[in-house]
């Protein structure tokens, strides 16, 4: 009988580690991957939510001036939203990027507000209307994301913001389970941010 070599267990041992290292690796990558198709989504409500704010705006005052304009901050603060929109399309991950954004989108929306209190909907992640909060608050460990009043009568930004968001909990949390942290730290994979 022909005998073992003796480095045959370190070439199995070896051969186990790099279908692992496979393994965790592209797992991570689906994960970015549906966290980018997420992002696309909310990349394409945040610009019907863009294209509705403008056009309203341009309808409603057709003869002022820009600086005369009282829409004049709301067109200012959708003209920065749409520039950081495009900025963030370059590396939709990156935490400082979608932090901006969501200033800017908040920004936006509260000039909105402020000009047309009236039209503005709140929808849940699911799409249905918003309710209020519960008064005796939360849960101990929940976390709700807190609905976006939008000015278009629109669930689609919610929900994509909604997709968005899980996808990108999904991604931090396969990140930091303890195998794939080490593929990560190898592989320079960083968290992302959720839109909030």
């Amino acid at each position: 009988m022909p005998e073992v070599p003796e480095s045959l267990p370190y070439w199995i041992a070896g051969a186990i580690a790099l279908f692992w290292f496979v393994g965790a690796y592209n797992r991570l990558m689906r994960l970015r991957s549906a966290a980018l198709q997420a992002y696309a989504m909310l990349d394409a409500a945040l610009v019907r939510q863009l294209d509705f704010v403008l056009a309203r705006v341009a309808k409603d005052e057709p003869s002022a001036t820009p600086l005369e304009s009282p829409s004049a901050s709301v067109q200012a603060a959708a003209n920065q939203l749409s520039t950081l929109l495009a900025a963030t399309r370059l590396r939709p991950l990156n935490p400082a990027g979608v932090a901006a954004m969501g200033t800017a989108m908040h920004v936006m929306l509260a000039a909105w507000q402020s000009l047309h209190p009236d039209a503005v909907v709140s929808f849940d992640a699911d799409g249905t209307l918003s309710r209020p909060a519960p008064l005796e608050g939360l849960p101990d460990g929940a976390e709700i994301s807190q609905p976006i009043a939008w000015p278009e009568p629109s669930a689609a930004a919610e929900m994509a913001r909604g997709h968005f968001n899980l996808a990108v909990a999904q991604y931090n949390a396969a990140i930091a389970e303890f195998p794939a942290v080490l593929v990560a730290w190898i592989m320079q994979i960083k968290p992302a941010a959720p839109l909030r």
